[in-house]
């Protein structure tokens, strides 16, 4: 290499902005959180209710309860980042399964490891600490811990299964909502995540491969 080809100047490539939003239980925990993401580069702070909506939603919590796990559900389609103080086995499998694709513990969520944790979940991957990731796996390879959480053949859990047999008998998604005590949406969310995962076009095949299967 001569010294006329040796020095570049390489330009600086800005990087990708995400639209992020926070929610906590609490005003103070989510102003902890913006406060050390405001000015973090690539990252954009944006309301929840905003004409250009999140592509990330942050959510702060001190553990993991059915409220944070449906909060889960309802971001779609923004992706869902749990910044919780703790979260055990049953916890963590069924907040995974409710779609989260990252969780940082409150105790690390300093704006570097949430800014890794956003750009991921931004591009589709997901984040985990190593020693929940390996809880995680051993989980999903346990057939009792399955069991345990409510699972059924083929990974279906019990909500799920009880939307088929709804379906199967003809009602509408306002009449599974108030037979099951959810809200409309989460059943929405819950038979498009049935299609999608069993690869079905809609309700029909859905039923029809719950019926094939013997899940109903």
């Amino acid at each position: 290499m001569t010294a006329a080809t040796a020095v570049r100047p390489l330009h600086a490539v800005a990087p990708a902005t995400t639209r992020v939003s926070v929610t906590a239980a609490d005003p103070v925990s989510r102003a902890g959180v913006v406060s050390q993401l405001r000015f973090r580069p690539g990252v954009e702070i944006v309301d929840r209710s905003a004409a250009t909506p999140p592509e990330v939603i942050l959510v702060v919590c001190d553990g993991v309860d059915t409220r944070v796990i449906e909060a889960v559900r309802a971001a779609r389609p923004a992706r869902v980042v749990l910044v919780t103080t703790t979260v055990d086995g049953a916890e963590l499998l069924a907040v995974v399964e409710a779609g989260v694709h990252g969780i940082v513990r409150r105790r690390d969520a300093d704006a570097e490891k949430l800014a890794a944790a956003i750009t991921a979940a931004a591009a589709g991957d997901g984040t985990l600490p190593p020693d929940l990731l390996g809880r995680l796996l051993a989980q999903v390879g346990d057939p009792a811990s399955r069991s345990g959480r409510g699972l059924t053949y083929g990974g279906l859990s019990q909500r799920e299964l009880d939307v088929l047999r709804l379906l199967a008998d003809g009602s509408s998604t306002r009449e599974i909502a108030r037979k099951l005590a959810y809200s409309e949406r989460t059943i929405k969310n819950t038979i498009h995540d049935l299609t999608m995962r069993l690869q079905l076009r809609n309700r029909t095949q859905a039923v029809a491969f719950a019926v094939r299967e013997g899940l109903i």
